[in-house]
């Protein structure tokens, strides 16, 4: 039996509510996300560049309403709570960005992120004012809803150059203060600037693992403060790079050395439930 949308936002919270650290990785379609079910996780995230890439796209090349879509697609694959990519809200008034979260609950998500880029290259982040305007515009939606829904706001100030971690944690500050429920920095260099987030702010940390040389053990993690961990691409990556591998050496060699690493159509089935 399914479970309803209260239920799993509820079970959503809680996570982030309990001791301890949890792992939500990134699906990308209904296979990846029943598979990660199967394994024991118990919570899905999109993301936004796996989205795109699998069907064609750059990441940030889908509308709303493809995003959307794609997550309703990963949302109904599972019993799991799912919190949304929404990039920066698909818009740059705060009142875009409300509607962009009204209607992500409204497709069954228990949360999502709205981060603070405006993918244009002369000025790629949100001025302060307006970037807190528009995390304060969704967190008023977030209010409304008749269920719990987990807001999180994205600095994303470490991801381009000149940028400080202390600006990183007065940004984040800003945006618990507008009523964000997790905090989330890509792109933080070292431990050390994840033990300093987290100790500076009384929210949940999100810490994104999928940069080489950034990215740390679930233990190390844990222990700096972090409460949920994302894998951004990584899964797809991964997935795509066992793809190649194999293609390749069907194609250079001749061999099909592959089909003894490779997980049978029976393990697959199995695990998906199916």
């Amino acid at each position: 039996m399914m479970i309803n949308q209260n239920e799993k936002a509820l079970r959503f919270r809680a996570l982030h509510e309990r001791p301890g650290v949890f792992v939500i990785p990134n699906p990308w379609d209904v296979g990846s996300s029943r598979m990660l079910a199967g394994l024991g996780f118990e919570a899905l995230a999109t993301s936004s560049a796996a989205a795109a890439i699998a069907i064609g796209r750059r990441d940030g090349g889908l509308t709303r309403d493809q995003a959307l879509e794609q997550a309703r697609i990963i949302v109904e694959a599972t019993d799991l709570p799912v919190s949304a990519d929404l990039e920066s809200g698909f818009g740059d008034a705060p009142e875009i960005v409300a509607e962009t979260v009204r209607r992500a609950a409204a497709v069954g998500l228990a949360g999502c992120t709205i981060e603070d880029t405006t993918r244009d290259r002369d000025r790629p982040l949100y001025g302060e004012a307006l970037a807190i305007e528009r995390i304060a515009s969704a967190a008023e939606v977030v209010r409304g809803l008749p269920f719990p829904f987990q807001l999180t706001a994205r600095a994303h100030n470490l991801l381009f150059a000149g940028a400080s971690v202390d600006d990183t944690i007065r940004r984040l500050q800003a945006f618990e203060r507008a009523g964000a429920d997790v905090l989330f920095a890509p792109g933080l260099p070292d431990l050390g600037a994840v033990r300093a987030l987290c100790a500076a702010v009384s929210k949940p940390v999100n810490f994104m693992v999928g940069i080489k040389g950034q990215s740390f053990s679930v233990a190390e993690l844990a222990a700096a403060g972090v409460k949920r961990i994302s894998l951004a691409t990584s899964l797809y990556r991964a997935a795509m790079t066992g793809l190649l591998d194999a293609a390749r050496e069907v194609k250079e060699s001749g061999q099909f050395g592959f089909l003894d690493r490779s997980t049978t159509t029976a393990e697959l089935i199995a695990l998906m439930r199916i």
